[in-house]
């Protein structure tokens, strides 16, 4: 066996998924984590207790303080068991935001994390890393390889598929060169918001003044969302200002604490092929955008939920609705306006 896959259980499906797109044998490393949290590992040895010349090691970097520990024991073990090139893929990498001090004896992250990888991995392979204040990789990340990959493109034509002439916005200024590079795939119109932040779950936002948004399918795209507040905010604004309809594409949703819930509320758990039962042929048109809290599509787009403070509404049947309302109705009970 010239090279190997190495993975963690938590990580399976993605990882199995690389190795058969590489062509590439996998196994999984043994993780055993004790009373006090201390982890034990077991590497995937052949029956001469020996690991191949190369490596590829999956672990994507959300979530990071325990996987920065799992990388250095496997890392330093495997080369005693006979690897000599190591491959890190890290879809997501961690502490690539914090790249620059803004008070005294704040901890620049960045290209600590990035030097420390790059002394237990002779190469990196991630994905729209968070490089706002340099150009390359290799900056943060000074080994032999380093390789940042986009998931702009891909999102771009999801979108074109999903959502055509819609209107892309970037919900702040470290997206508009992201943005750009998305929009200019398939044409799209773009603009970008705003943002102040004054702590991890207060944003301020704003809307660009040049852009029209009234009408509009706006998709709001990013790298990466974390708390989900500030995709929520521009969310309201932009309904605010009349667009016709807000979705969200991110590269990596981390979707930490309460994201979900902030995010999801009463369609929790729905997907693009489930389906509710209506029976009028008319609809309201709020002039107040900021309360639709659903749009549904039957030859146009149509407001088919709107909410506000502890009050709820809705076009459909739910009790006409089989499974998805009931879900419905669940997610009403255990809804925390």
């Amino acid at each position: 066996m010239s090279a190997l896959l190495l993975y963690f259980e938590d990580e399976q499906v993605p990882a199995l998924r690389l190795a058969e797109a590489c062509g590439l044998p996998s196994a999984c490393v043994e993780r055993h984590r004790f009373p006090d949290a201390e982890m034990r590992l077991k590497l995937p040895v052949d029956a001469s207790g020996q690991l191949p010349a190369q490596l590829v090691i999956y672990r994507s970097l959300d979530q990071p303080n325990d996987k920065l520990v799992e990388l250095l024991l496997v890392s330093q073990e495997a080369r005693k068991l006979g690897a000599q090139q190591i491959l890190l893929v890290a879809p997501y990498l961690a502490y690539m935001r914090q790249d620059i001090a803004f008070h005294p004896g704040e901890i620049v992250s960045q290209k600590i994390i990035g030097r420390f990888l790059s002394e237990l991995v002779d190469g990196l392979i991630t994905v729209d890393p968070h490089l706002h204040r340099i150009s390359r990789l290799d900056e943060a990340f000074p080994g032999p390889y380093a390789i940042a990959l986009s998931g702009a493109p891909m999102l771009a034509e999801l979108i074109a598929r999903e959502r055509p002439n819609a209107m892309l916005m970037g919900p702040d200024g470290e997206s508009a060169q992201w943005i750009a590079s998305a929009a200019a795939v398939c044409g799209f119109d773009h603009g970008v918001c705003t943002k102040v932040r004054h702590g991890d779950h207060d944003v301020r936002i704003t809307l660009p003044a040049d852009v029209v948004v009234r009408d509009r399918h706006v998709v709001l795209l990013d790298d990466m969302a974390s708390s989900g507040r500030t995709l929520v905010e521009a969310s309201k604004l932009l309904k605010a200002a009349g667009a016709r309809s807000v979705d969200v594409a991110v590269t990596h949703a981390l979707f930490a604490a309460d994201a979900m819930d902030v995010m999801r509320g009463l369609f929790d758990g729905f997907g693009k092929d489930d389906t509710v039962y209506f029976v009028h042929s008319y609809y309201v048109d709020p002039e107040d955008r900021a309360c639709i809290a659903g749009t549904t599509r039957y030859g146009i787009p149509f407001t088919s939920a709107v909410a506000r403070d502890n009050i709820f509404a809705i076009q459909c049947h739910p009790e006409k609705s089989a499974q998805t309302g009931l879900a419905l109705l669940s997610n009403f009970i255990d809804w925390k306006p």
